[in-house]
Parts: C-alpha cells; sequence; structure tokens
C-alpha cells in the first residue's frame, strides 16, 4: 500500500514500487534529511532489504558487491550535497566492470540552489560520462501525468542499467518540505482514485536479450591460443563448460586467467595452461609459441608479459564480449564477436587441431607448474605467494573469493593451481583501482555463503571504515591479510629503482596494529603462526566477520617471487 500521507511520500513509494515491480530487492541507504521520503519508502516496502550504511563511499562498494554476485542492480541512496560525490569511485568501478548500479541522489529544490543554502552543491551530471544514463526527477507532485512520467522515467532507468551494457544510472532525486510523511491533507483524496493495480500491471521483472553474432571460422592449420580473462558469469561451471567446448572444438589450448571460472572447474578445460606468465619470461619459449591467431573471452588477464607478448606477434584477434565498448587496451588487429562464451561454443564448427601445437603448450605448463608448485609445497616460510596457493588447495569447495587489486590478485594468477574446487572469484578489474575493497567484498558475501577476502595491508587500511557493517551484515566473510608494511605490487614496477624518493612515495610503509584496529571495531583478529596454522583455520569458514593476518617481509618476498617465476620460466 502506497503511503499518500503528503506528496513526497507518495513520490518516493511510487518510484519504489517500481523499481521493485522490475526486480529490485536490495537497497543501501546513508543517512540524512534530504533523502527522507525515499529512507521511508524503502524501510517499509515488505520485499525489499534495506540497509543502512554511514559511509557513502562504503555503501557504494558494498552495493556494488551484491550488485557483482546477483547480476542485478542495486539501489543506492544518499541525501543531498557531497554525500552523492562519494559514490563516485564506485560506479566509475561499476561501469567499467558492467555492474549494474542505479544511484538516487536527493537534492535540495531550486529555489534553494546557488544561494548559500546549506548542505547544496551542483548535482547536475555529478558523475560526469561515468553513467549509462542520468536524470533529474521533476519536484513531486500529486499528479497522474507526473506520477506517470516518474514510472516510465525510473523504468527507462533500470533498463539502461541492464543494457546494452550493464553498468551505472543516476537519477537526482528533488524534495521540498516537509520530508518525513507527515499528513498534510493534500494527497490522501487523490491516492484513493487511482488504480494502482492497473498503473504497475505493465512492469515486470526481466533482462535484456544478449547480443548475437555469427561465430567466426578460421582456416586449417591454424596455430591459435584461448585467452580467457577475468569473468564473474551468472553460471560459472556453465561458463567453463563452454570455454571447454571451444577449446575442443577449436583444437587450441586456453591460458586461463586467475579470475577465470575456467581455472577453477580445470576438469571441463582441456588443454589448459595457468602457467603462461612464467612460460613466456622464456624467451626461446615464447617465440616456440607464437600463435597465428588469437581468440579472447571477455577480458584481458591482468599479466604483462602476456600483454606484451600478444603485442609484440599483433596476430589477428576476436575478443567475445556482450558488452558493446572497446574492450582492446591493446590496440591490435582486433574484431570483436558481439557474443557470450556459450553462445560462441554453440555456434563454432569443428576443426582439425595442429600436430604438436596444443601439445607443445601442455607440455611447457607442466614443466612451470612442477616448479612453481613444488617450490611452494616446501616452503616454510610465510612467503607471500603460498597464501593463494594454499587457499585454492584448503578452502571449503564453492567458496566464494574476492580478491584484491594489485599484488594478490597476481599472485592469484602467477600461483593459484587449477583445480576442481568450484572457487567463485570476484574482484574489482574494471578500474583496477584498491577503492572500496572491503566493502565490496562484504557485498559479495551478504546474505550468501561463507566467503573469503585475500588482500594486502594497504587495500584494506584504504577501506577499514567498512567494518562499521558488521552490525548489518549476515553471512561470513573471512579476511585473509598479507601485512607486508606497504604496497608490494611497486616492488615488481621499475620505479622500485630509484630511492629515494621510491620508499616513502611508492612503497608507503604503514606500521598499524591490526590487531588493535580490529579490536575497535568488534571483529576477531588472528595472528598466523606458519601454514599448518593457516589451512587449519580456512578449512572450515565461520559465520560473522574475522581476519588472519600474515605478517610477510615484502622487500625479501619480492626478490624471492621475481626468482620462482624466473626458475619456472627456465
Amino acid at each position: 500500500m502506497l503511503d499518500s500521507r503528503n506528496a513526497n511520500s507518495l513520490w518516493a513509494g511510487v518510484l519504489v514500487e517500481t523499481l521493485v515491480r522490475l526486480g529490485l530487492r536490495r537497497a543501501v541507504v546513508s543517512p540524512g534529511s534530504r533523502s527522507a521520503p525515499l529512507a521511508f519508502a524503502l524501510a517499509r516496502h515488505p520485499e525489499l532489504e534495506s540497509i543502512p550504511v554511514l559511509d557513502e563511499r562504503s555503501a557504494a562498494f558494498f552495493a556494488l558487491g551484491m550488485a557483482k554476485r546477483d547480476r542485478k542492480p542495486v539501489l543506492l541512496v544518499c541525501t543531498s550535497g557531497t554525500a552523492g560525490a562519494n559514490f563516485l569511485p564506485a560506479l566509475i568501478e561499476s561501469q567499467e566492470s558492467g555492474t549494474p548500479l542505479i544511484a538516487i541522489t536527493a537534492d535540495r529544490p531550486p529555489e534553494m540552489r546557488g544561494c548559500a543554502s546549506g548542505q547544496t552543491i551542483d548535482q547536475q551530471k555529478l558523475f560526469g560520462h561515468h553513467v549509462n544514463f542520468y536524470q533529474e526527477l521533476a519536484l513531486p507532485e500529486a499528479a497522474e501525468p507526473l506520477l506517470r512520467y516518474l514510472r516510465q522515467t525510473v523504468a527507462h532507468a533500470w533498463a539502461s542499467a541492464l543494457s546494452p551494457r550493464a553498468g551505472p544510472v543516476h537519477l537526482n532525486a528533488v524534495f521540498r518540505d516537509p520530508l518525513p510523511p507527515i499528513v498534510d491533507g493534500s494527497t490522501e483524496r487523490f491516492a484513493e482514485g487511482i488504480d494502482w493495480a492497473g498503473f504497475f500491471a505493465h512492469l515486470s521483472p526481466g533482462l535484456p536479450a544478449e547480443p548475437i553474432e555469427a561465430g567466426p571460422s578460421w582456416p586449417p592449420g591454424t596455430r591459435g591460443v584461448i585467452v580467457a580473462g577475468p569473468a564473474q558469469p551468472p553460471d560459472p561451471e556453465a561458463y567453463a563448460a563452454s570455454v571447454g567446448e571451444i577449446a575442443r572444438k577449436l583444437g587450441w589450448p586456453v591460458l586461463a586467467d586467475g579470475m577465470s571460472p575456467a581455472r577453477h572447474h580445470s576438469s571441463l578445460v582441456p588443454h589448459m595452461v595457468t602457467a603462461y606468465d612464467a612460460i613466456l619470461r622464456d624467451a626461446a619459449a615464447a617465440d616456440r609459441l607464437r600463435p597465428d591467431a588469437v581468440l579472447c573471452l571477455d577480458d584481458w588477464p591482468t599479466s604483462k608479459v602476456l600483454r606484451a607478448w600478444l603485442e609484440k606477434h599483433d596476430v589477428p584477434s576476436w575478443i567475445a564480449t556482450t558488452r558493446p565498448e572497446n574492450r582492446d587496451s591493446l590496440h591490435g588487429r582486433t574484431r570483436r564477436l558481439a557474443m557470450s562464451a556459450g553462445a560462441l561454443a554453440a555456434g563454432l564448427l569443428s576443426a582439425e587441431a595442429v600436430p604438436g601445437h596444443r601439445e607443445a603448450w601442455s607440455a611447457a605448463e607442466g614443466r612451470a607448474r612442477t616448479v612453481l608448485d613444488e617450490t611452494l609445497r616446501v616452503e616454510a616460510g610465510l612467503f607471500e605467494p603460498k597464501a593463494a596457493w594454499l587457499l585454492a588447495q584448503y578452502l571449503p569447495k564453492g567458496t566464494p573469493v574476492f580478491v584484491a587489486s594489485s599484488m594478490p590478485v597476481r599472485d592469484a594468477e602467477w600461483f593459484w593451481p587449477p583445480n576442481d574446487r568450484r572457487i567463485r572469484p570476484y574482484f574489482n578489474r574494471g578500474a583496477n583501482g584498491i577503492d572500496g575493497t572491503l566493502s565490496t567484498a562484504l557485498g559479495t558475501a551478504h546474505g550468501g555463503a561463507p566467503a573469503v577476502l585475500l588482500t594486502g595491508d594497504l587495500a584494506l587500511l584504504h577501506d577499514m571504515g567498512a567494518f562499521l557493517l558488521r552490525r548489518r551484515f549476515r553471512g561470513g566473510l573471512t579476511v585473509v591479510l598479507v601485512n607486508n608494511r606497504g604496497g608490494g605490487i611497486f616492488e615488481h614496477l621499475p620505479v622500485a629503482q630509484f630511492e629515494p624518493p621510491f620508499e616513502e612515495f611508492f612503497a608507503t610503509p604503514q606500521d598499524a596494529d591490526f590487531e588493535r584496529l580490529c579490536a575497535a571495531f568488534g571483529i576477531p583478529h588472528i595472528l598466523v603462526r606458519d601454514w599448518p596454522h593457516f589451512t587449519g583455520l580456512i578449512g572450515e569458514l565461520p559465520g560473522g566477520i574475522r581476519v588472519l593476518e600474515l605478517r610477510t617481509d615484502r622487500k625479501k618476498d619480492a626478490a624471492q617471487r621475481k626468482m620462482l617465476l624466473a626458475a619456472a620460466a627456465r
């Protein structure tokens, strides 16, 4: 039943009901006065889970995490002023990663703008080109034509968050006083005269159709490789099966990123290669394995070595993706296949494999993986890459794992072994930043199976306020914290040669006491003693939030990591 106590409450009720009819089930609301009509409408709707989150930046990334998991839009609501500006990093990640979000910023009416009225800024197109759709809504009014306009504008915003490519949309919602649902006698009789069942009858949940084009064909004798990049499909097992079907039909090896479901359903994918970064560091191997064609699924992997190899040889490439924008950061001779991996697998004709081609890749994979796995198996010290390596083997099957950007995602790509444990990888690799790492991980875990976050210390410190979600969080998240007291990724970049200013301005060393920080938020903290202690802790995942801290030596581990990759390359 819509709340018709005043125009604002009725307007907000129609807005929320429209979204619910279209399929909205979760909303994240940050506190504020100007957004009160929306907060009341969301809080009272029986079909919605509405979650209050203090910090708008954390709220946005928490919503992003839920949207990544469910592949459906999550609603974000905040008050006027600078509150909405804190949504920007998450909305950029939403756009770059193709994740649907709906952001509604409440705003002052026009007569309160440009006159130093408190908590008022220019919110027009606040997020610039980082949204799929923007609209400022009209001022609330109890008039059926305007309510029809509101309903259809909101419906268009919902569709724009999903198609032609998923991403964020922004609605700026203007409200005059009174903001709470105070009865003013202006709308109740009007609302009684509307056929609300008919008003909303045409709205129903639905996802946009997937674009399909004819699949390509390659001439006989083509030595190709399939690059399975980072992907978060709704059904990871079906996705991996499609990757395997493509590989069988083409007779090509599959270079599977650590964030591809293919690596976590290895029995479904023949001739899978996971140590490609190490293999291609050897010049002779890189030249010997040169392809005639490349088929990329979704996105290119993180590996700079792989990217440089592809750029050097510049062979004809195809990228299969349902996203319409340019996804080829390598700027090669690339054509876009507007289709999913499943559609591509169904449309491909079988080809005759080139004798010895995929076998050469498999042999290189076997030799390199043996070096990586045996070295990590006997490593007794708390060497950073071993954390990712052990997670792959000891986590409960099907565990959702969110991997932070920078060093953790590279350790996953370089060292996470192929497996059949059906791990579900999540990540913020759209913009590749560390913004909102903890918030997004909590969002992916909220209301679902116990999950894991693999993160470094700087990424966690950057988003510590997300621990305030603890009271509202339902589920389990084990944070595996690799604390090397700084930015480990920079040790692998050319800038590390320049000291000063490398240590202070790039590595940014910190000496935070995570045990005390966790205690301040009421979060259990465990300092990992050794690897048997670690594997015992991750074999079963409890509910709630906990932090497992591994204290490592940043510079020593960086040097050891380089030596291990070099040994695997040899």
